[in-house]
């Protein structure tokens, strides 16, 4: 009975996973994942002949109230950062609950088998890199240390010399699981891992990091599944380590970077960056404009595209760029907006961020499908992107990001960026579509530019 309920969790999990492959079967997605996890955890209460429930409802209590306080106070600009604690949490469990099952076979006999030993030596150590790379990034995105890419002399030599170190010292707690030494030094060894391999990347890469951290923790659930032979653990963190990978390698292909050398770490570390002064690079070539001459380009248009980005997360925007939106329909407009895997700090970012402004759905339109578009564009609206709408990664063989797919915003008739300023993006380099001849930048917060922009479309 115990395995059929499993089994029937682990199908919602799986009906949940699919409904989160579109946005409009998202939420019910969500209640079905949760409804399968609830499930899983009251038969494993019941199963597992629990003595005392004392310190399992504190901590039932403790974390639903910890939730409860996130989910309502945590601000979409900070869900990157949220994600990446959820993803080190889930690490330190995974290899807190396998020493907890260490350190309780010393006390009674056990039989130690190699598939239990493989299996623990695994979820400590793929737990621990994802708890301490998971805070690392979320330490990065916070500004709570330097977003930048920290160059870790000898770095990728280092890693390499960890990894062995884990692999050998592994191996010699496998052949003796009894002896504790080697499961600390492991330890050590795995903490170290967590810092190097995620301390030299800077934060223009944090998507790709968020996805792989999010995979390393359901591997650790599906290896500390095997450690306590649960097998609707062993299928659920099968789930996020499969889903994490392939979401990670949608990342790379997004960024233009290879799964390879995430996987191993270093490679994606490179610190972005052009030796162009940026001053002497915009000098006389940006033309500024204004809310009102924006409004009648507007006003005149037939097609708009608006490129939602980072700025506009930062501005809290998302509600004024609807109603703008929803103006322009009023005036016959057919109005889209352009998504990039990775514009914000984490994928889907910028889904996530219109959704909850209850922006229509199938007004969102992925990169692949709406470059063709851009050349039939009467205006686009950039509202804080920056390294995803750069030509330069697709005409500049010499650019630190050529080769990443970007926004083709410049092939419209009229593009209008909305910035502070012309500080670049994560990458670090100048923008070559600021200095398009049909490019115009409207120098504002977010906000108060589509404020003053509504007011000056419904003045018309």
């Amino acid at each position: 009975m115990t395995n059929l309920l499993y089994l029937i969790a682990s199908l919602l999990f799986i009906f949940g996973l699919k409904g989160l492959s579109s946005p409009k079967t998202a939420c019910r997605g969500n209640k079905l994942g949760a409804l399968g996890m609830l499930l899983a955890i009251v038969v494993t209460l019941l199963d597992r002949s629990i003595l005392s429930y004392e310190w399992i409802i504190l901590g039932l209590v403790i974390g639903s109230l910890l939730g409860t306080i996130l989910a309502i106070k945590v601000q979409m600009t900070s869900m990157p950062q949220l994600v990446a604690s959820l993803n080190g949490f889930g690490g330190l469990a995974s290899a807190l609950v396998a020493a907890a099952a260490l350190f309780e076979s010393l006390n009674v006999a056990f039989t130690y088998n190699l598939q239990w030993s493989i299996a623990l030596v695994l979820s400590v150590t793929i737990g621990l890199v994802a708890f301490i790379g998971s805070f690392i990034a979320f330490a990065k995105l916070q500004r709570l240390i330097s977003d930048k890419a920290t160059n870790i002399p000898g770095g990728r030599f280092l890693n390499l010399l960890l990894a062995i170190a884990a692999l050998v010292f592994a191996i010699l707690f496998v052949l003796d699981p009894s002896n504790l030494t080697w499961f600390y030094v492991l330890t050590a060894i795995s903490t170290a891992l967590g810092i190097t391999l995620v301390l030299p990347i800077g934060g223009a890469d944090m998507p790709v990091v968020i996805a792989l951290l999010n995979s390393y923790s359901g591997l650790a659930a599906c290896a500390t599944g095997f450690v306590l032979n649960n097998n609707v653990l062993i299928i659920s963190g099968s789930l996020v380590g499969a889903s994490g990978i392939i979401l990670t390698k949608i990342m790379c292909k997004a960024m233009n970077r290879s799964l390879t050398n995430v996987l191993f770490g270093g490679a994606i570390n490179k610190e972005s960056g052009s030796k162009v002064d940026a001053d002497e690079f915009y000098a006389g070539k940006v033309k500024s404009t204004s809310a009102d001459e924006v409004a009648m380009l507007l006003e005149n248009a037939q097609k708009v595209i608006i490129i939602p980005g980072y700025g506009l997360a930062v501005a809290q925007a998302q509600h004024l760029t609807k109603e703008l939106s929803q103006t322009l329909e009023k005036m016959k407009i057919n109005v889209k907006y352009a998504i990039h895997p990775v514009a914000g700090r984490m994928p889907g970012h910028m889904n996530v961020l219109l959704a909850e402004a209850d922006v229509p759905y199938d007004q969102l339109v992925e990169m692949e499908k709406i470059n063709p578009e851009f050349q039939d564009t009467d205006v686009v609206l950039v509202l804080g992107a920056n390294d995803v709408t750069n030509p330069a990664a697709r005409d500049d063989q010499s650019s630190p990001i050529y080769g990443m797919p970007v926004l083709e915003a410049d092939k419209a008739k009229t593009v209008v960026v909305v910035k502070r300023s012309l500080s670049p993006g994560f990458a670090g380099i100048p923008n070559e579509l600021f200095i398009k001849d049909n490019t115009l930048m409207l120098f504002a917060d977010a906000k108060e530019a589509l404020q003053d922009l509504i007011k000056a479309v419904k003045e018309l």
